[in-house]
Parts: C-alpha cells; sequence; structure tokens
C-alpha cells in the first residue's frame, strides 16, 4: 500500500488545522504558504472534505476553514480513507463484498486479508489529537508526513 500525494497532504493540513485552528476559520492561503502546498491542491482537499463533513468553512475576510469535530474524534484511517479511498492491499478487498472468482481457492486471500486488519486497526487507532500531541512535544513548527 502507497499512500499518495494527496492522502499525505490532507493529513497535513487537517493536522495544521488541529495546531493552529483552536476553533477558528483559517485562510487555506495560511495554511497553504505553512505547510509548502499549492493553494489549488488545498483546494480539491477541502472541497472533498467539506462534503464529507470533516471541515466547516466561513465567506469572506474572516473566512477559512476549521475542524467540524475536535481532533481526538478525528483518526488518521478517517482522513485517509476520504481522501484515498479504500486502504485495502488488493483490489478484491476493496469493497465490502468480495466479488473475486478465485476466492475460494486463492491461497493467498488469508494473508491479504490479515494484512488489511493490521493496517485499519492502526491507522484508526491514532488520533488528529496524537499526531497534534506529538507535534508539540517536538517542539517544530514546520514539519512533513
Amino acid at each position: 500500500m502507497k499512500i499518495s500525494t494527496k492522502g499525505r497532504y490532507a493529513l497535513r493540513f487537517m493536522l495544521d488545522l488541529a495546531l493552529y485552528g483552536e476553533g477558528r476559520y483559517l485562510p487555506l492561503k495560511e495554511v497553504s504558504a505553512r505547510q509548502e502546498i499549492s493553494l489549488k491542491y488545498l483546494e480539491q482537499i477541502v472541497a472533498q472534505f467539506g462534503k464529507a463533513g470533516l471541515l466547516e468553512s466561513v465567506r469572506g475576510p474572516q473566512g477559512g476553514y476549521r475542524l467540524a469535530k475536535a481532533p481526538k474524534d478525528y483518526t488518521v484511517g478517517e482522513i485517509l480513507r476520504c481522501s484515498e479511498g479504500s486502504l485495502a492491499p488488493i483490489a478484491c478487498l476493496e469493497h465490502q463484498v468480495n466479488t473475486c472468482p478465485r476466492q475460494a481457492v486463492c491461497g493467498t486471500l488469508s494473508f491479504w486479508k490479515g494484512l488489511q486488519k493490521v493496517v485499519d486497526e492502526y491507522v484508526d487507532s491514532v488520533t488528529l489529537a496524537d499526531l497534534a500531541e506529538e507535534q508539540k512535544e517536538a517542539g517544530a513548527n514546520n514539519f512533513c508526513i
């Protein structure tokens, strides 16, 4: 499994809102400069996350974006699934029902299911608040994920 640039940027964006937002609306331009992510790329991410209900937005001079809920209520898994789609390691596990014609005789399916379980458990165990706390402890304002 490889997380795309979009997934990495989405996680950085949400972490930035958790660290610097504190309930206020942050302009995309500010986040873009701090995270060194193009404004156009962030606009794509916020559109997707806004539709999913992960963000709140306000237009105007005091406008911007903020988290729709507390950082502790977001998991890394939720953020990555919103930006990436399924985190399944193989195509036949991407949907609830496995329609692969070989599933009954596939000698590797249990391995892939196990890998998916481990990945899902890990990404769902880490919250945005956890990442923010790590960042604060590290004492750095500039970071890469």
